[in-house]
């Protein structure tokens, strides 16, 4: 359970200000001591992350988060950070420490004078403002509880908004069978429900064709992640799959006796792996699937549409979800932008940014490409791609990015007749605004 990707983790934020208790509830749900725990505020400096399991839900990522209220340059820096979560994050846990004691001194993080940490103050409604705007599901914790008495007004509203509360005392383990309920009770629907990566594509007892490359980014004696997760879909569904290398497949295909249910390929093989497939055989690739599975297939294909236009000159930006040290033909630094600017017949700027690095103002690009974040949770894609759509940029996908580029577009969307009908759609209405 504790090797299960992180993509596939309900991600649980601790939000709160310094010094409320946040790694200590850490440390007492998880059992562990993975958070330092002391008494000087702003103990946590960066977010923690702890993956456990937590039944029936099943695997989770808590992230101990840095206090929200941290001041000073390198404060500023923990909060970017903490902000970041926000992204990511399936389920807000926001803490509030019951403290006895005078409001603090004014600080320059708040101007006229910070509320006890035992207020839900500015602080804390800010956060619970970003969680609400984003739809998370949000839990208020009031630990230390037997320092002090919650304001009945306070949980009048809470009860008024049906935003649950808990009361804990973190250190001595109260409340906790509370906060472990709370958190199973109101996991979003959308992870309880996740959608299959490609097992509706086919149904039980057919065959899916899975064309693996063996480059340099597949570690030996491993296949990078997209595929084995291909493959325990497959199973899943009560299906079966054969692996083959690109130059194997049309001798693979040969000696069935009958058609697979659907080939998938890695997107750099699309041309040969399209020539060597029957067109009456689905084809698609592992990032096309992890478009739709991970983020908005129907975005990345409006977002394809913006490669007709683009005008040398014009500036892309391509992220990557993981970091890794580019290769000599590395997709995302070397193949897209060089498929890109071939399709486009001139010189192309582009950007590059990696891991959870993502540009507040997306409105410098054309358009955005990306990878299909098979090392994330969908959280975070569909964060970006809904920052993207309020600023009016576009944005798409590796896969989609390569199958328009090299003139397969409809054959790879086969798979998928509503994202198809989409695209024509959308050619029909560009058409005709032309004509018009």
């Amino acid at each position: 359970m504790l090797s299960t990707p992180k993509g596939f983790r309900l991600h649980i934020g601790l939000f709160g200000r310094r010094n409320v208790g946040k790694s200590s509830i850490l440390n007492a749900l998880t059992r562990q001591d993975v958070s330092i725990v002391s008494d000087v505020a702003g103990t946590t400096t960066d977010p923690v992350e702890k993956p456990m399991e937590l039944l029936p839900l099943g695997p989770v990522l808590f992230i101990d988060t840095a206090g929200i209220d941290d001041v000073g340059a390198l404060g500023e820096m923990r909060v970017a950070r903490t902000k970041q979560i926000f992204d990511r994050c399936d389920l807000g846990v926001i803490i509030v420490g019951m403290e006895r004691g005078s409001p603090e001194p004014p600080s320059p993080a708040c101007g006229s004078g910070e509320p006890r940490s035992s207020d839900f103050g500015p602080f804390e409604e800010e956060i619970l403002k970003e969680l609400q705007q984003r739809q998370i599901p949000v839990i208020i914790v009031l630990n230390k509880a037997d320092l002090g008495a919650p304001d009945q007004a306070l949980l009048d509203r809470f009860k008024a908004a049906k935003i649950p509360v808990v009361q804990t005392v973190a250190v001595q383990g109260q409340g906790l069978p509370e906060l472990r309920e709370a958190l199973i009770k109101h996991a979003p629907e959308d992870f309880i429900n996740m959608p299959s990566i490609m097992g509706d594509l086919l149904p039980a007892g057919e065959l899916a064709v899975l064309v693996v490359p063996i480059d340099l980014e597949a570690p030996k004696g491993r296949l990078i992640l997209p595929q084995v997760n291909a493959i325990r879909d497959v199973l899943d569904v009560d299906a079966y799959c054969m692996v083959v290398k690109e130059r194997e497949l049309r001798d693979a295909l040969e000696r069935l006796n009958r058609p697979p249910a659907i080939v998938v390929t890695d997107s750099q093989g699309f041309l040969k792996v399209a020539g060597d497939t029957p067109p009456e055989i689905p084809m698609t690739s592992f990032s096309i699937l992890f478009a739709r599975y991970r983020g908005d297939l129907f975005e990345f294909v409006r977002g394809a549409l913006t490669i007709d236009r683009l005008k040398p000159g014009d500036r892309i930006l391509i992220a990557e979800a993981c970091s890794h040290h580019p290769i000599g033909e590395d997709i995302g630094t070397v193949k897209i932008p060089r498929w890109l600017t071939q399709y486009v017949g001139g010189k192309l700027e582009f950007d590059n940014v990696q891991g959870h690095d993502f540009p507040d103002d997306v409105t410098p690009y054309r358009l955005i490409v990306h990878c299909g974040s098979c090392m994330w949770n969908r959280r975070e894609m569909l964060s970006r791609i809904l920052r993207c759509r309020q600023q009016g940029v576009p944005i798409t996908n590796y896969g989609v990015t390569i199958a328009y580029s090299l003139g397969i577009f409809e054959r790879a969307l086969g798979p998928f007749p509503s994202a198809l009908e989409e695209y024509r759609r959308f050619r029909r209405e560009q058409v005709g605004k032309r004509k018009a």
